[in-house]
C-alpha cells in the first residue's frame, strides 16, 4: 500500500459529548407517525404557527423579482443593522451603534460566533437547568465546559447571581449564559437580577451572554435587555420567534466595538455572510407590528387556556410562564421517566411534547415542556385528548 496504514474512519470525539436535541427527535417520532395516516396535535417545538407578515412575503418577493440573490457583506446589509440598532432606541431607550450590530444565519449562529470569539478551549460557561439544550450542546462541540446553574423555586425558577457565584466557587467560570424570557419555562429576570448578574460578572471578569430571542412574547411587563444594566454583554436575538421566521435563518448579535472585526472574520470564514433574501424580508419585519401583536394575543388565550385547564388534568405546577410561548410543567405525579412518557402520550393520546430530561439532566424526568405557539385551537384539541388519556 506504498507505505499509506489502513485504518478505520471514525468520527471525532468531541461528537460524544454532544447529546441529541429531545425535541426535534419528537417531531420526527411525530412525522413519523403522520405518514402513518395518524394525527399528532404538535406542542414539541418553538415554532409559531402563523404564516409570515404579509409585509416581509412582499419584501422578499420584490427581491426576487429583481431577479439577483447574491453574497452581502459578512456583518449584514447596512439598513438592516440601522434598523436593529434603532430597534434598541425604540423598544428600550438605549442609543446602540449599528457598527455594533451583527447579523447572523439565525441565533444559531450567533451562539457559535460567541462562544469561538469569547472563550478558550476547555473554559467553563454558567447555563441554566433547566435551559434551552443547544446551549450545553454547542459548547461541548467547541471544546468548552458548559457548567449547569440549577434553578430553584424559591427564586421563582430565575438564573441568579448567587447561582453564578455558586458556580464559579466550583471553579472559575469565563463566562455566563441567561435568558429571558427563558426556554423552555417562559420565566422572565426583572431588570435588578440583571443588574446583581451583571455586577456578579463584572467582579469576577466574566462575559455575559444574554439570549434575548423571546423579546417581545411577553404577558404582562416587558422584558428588560442586558444591555440596560451592561453595555458590554453579548445579546443574541433573532427573527424567528416574535417575528414568525424560524425558517428564513436570520437573526443577530449586539457586541462591544472590539469584538466587531474577530466577529467578521469568523462570519467570512463560517458562513460568508447571512443569506440576503433573509435579510431583506427581516428588514420589512420591523413594519409589520400590527400583525404580529395579533399573533401575540393568539399565544396570550393558547396559555390562558392552558393554564386553567391542566390543572384540571391533575398538572398543578409550572413554573412561571411570563413569556415566550411554553409550559414547563411538573408530571411527577404521573412518572419519573419524561422520555418515556411522551413517547406513550404521542402513541397513544397523539399529543407531542418534549420530555423534560432534554432541558435538565437532574430533575427533568418529571417535566415536560408544552409549547403553545400553534394557537388556542391546537390547545384545545390537546386538552380533549389528555383528559381521558391522563385518567
Amino acid at each position: 500500500m506504498n507505505g499509506i496504514r489502513n485504518r478505520a474512519l471514525g468520527t471525532a470525539t468531541r461528537l460524544q459529548r454532544v447529546e441529541p436535541f429531545l425535541a426535534m427527535d419528537v417531531l420526527a417520532a411525530a412525522a413519523a407517525k403522520e405518514r402513518r395516516g395518524d394525527t399528532v396535535v404538535h406542542m414539541e417545538v418553538g415554532q409559531p404557527s402563523a404564516p409570515v407578515p404579509r409585509l416581509v412575503r412582499e419584501a422578499a418577493a420584490r427581491a426576487l423579482e429583481e431577479g439577483r440573490i447574491g453574497y452581502t457583506e459578512a456583518l449584514g446589509i447596512a439598513p438592516l443593522r440601522d434598523r436593529i440598532a434603532r430597534h434598541y432606541s425604540d423598544s428600550y431607550g438605549l442609543e446602540i451603534a449599528p457598527e455594533r450590530v451583527v447579523v447572523t444565519t439565525g441565533s444559531s449562529a450567533g451562539f457559535v460566533l460567541a462562544f469561538l470569539a469569547l472563550f478558550e478551549k476547555g473554559a467553563r460557561v454558567a447555563i441554566s437547568a433547566p435551559g434551552y439544550p443547544a446551549y450545553r450542546n454547542i459548547l461541548a462541540a467547541l471544546d468548552l465546559e458548559p457548567v449547569p446553574v440549577p434553578l430553584r423555586a424559591a427564586d421563582c425558577w430565575r438564573m441568579t447571581a448567587a447561582g453564578i457565584e455558586a458556580a464559579q466557587a466550583q471553579g472559575d467560570l469565563a463566562g455566563a449564559l441567561a435568558m429571558s424570557p427563558a426556554n423552555p419555562s417562559g420565566t422572565m429576570i426583572p431588570r435588578e437580577g440583571l443588574a446583581e448578574i451583571a455586577a456578579t460578572c463584572r467582579r469576577h471578569g466574566l462575559w455575559l451572554i444574554s439570549d434575548e430571542i423571546y423579546h417581545g412574547l411577553t404577558y404582562g411587563a416587558p422584558a428588560e435587555t442586558a444591555l440596560s444594566v451592561e453595555p458590554d454583554a453579548v445579546v443574541i436575538n433573532s427573527f424567528s420567534k416574535y417575528y414568525c421566521m424560524t425558517g428564513w435563518r436570520i437573526g443577530w448579535l449586539v457586541v462591544p466595538e472590539r469584538l466587531v472585526r474577530p466577529m467578521e472574520r469568523l462570519a467570512q470564514n463560517l458562513y460568508i455572510s447571512a443569506p440576503y433574501l433573509s435579510q431583506v424580508a427581516a428588514l420589512a419585519a420591523f413594519e409589520a407590528t400590527e400583525e404580529l401583536e395579533a399573533v401575540k394575543a393568539g399565544y396570550a388565550r393558547a396559555r390562558e387556556l392552558l393554564l386553567n385547564e391542566l390543572p384540571r388534568l391533575g398538572i398543578t405546577e409550572f413554573h412561571p410562564a411570563d413569556g415566550a410561548f411554553y409550559i414547563y410543567a411538573n408530571i411527577a405525579r404521573f412518572t419519573n421517566d419524561s422520555i418515556g412518557f411522551c413517547r406513550r402520550m404521542l402513541e397513544e393520546a397523539g399529543v407531542a411534547a418534549t420530555p423534560g430530561i432534554d432541558f435538565d439532566h437532574e430533575n427533568g424526568g418529571h417535566h415536560l415542556r408544552l409549547s403553545f405557539a400553534g394557537g388556542e385551537d391546537v390547545c384545545r384539541e390537546a386538552i380533549a385528548r389528555l383528559e381521558p388519556w391522563l385518567r
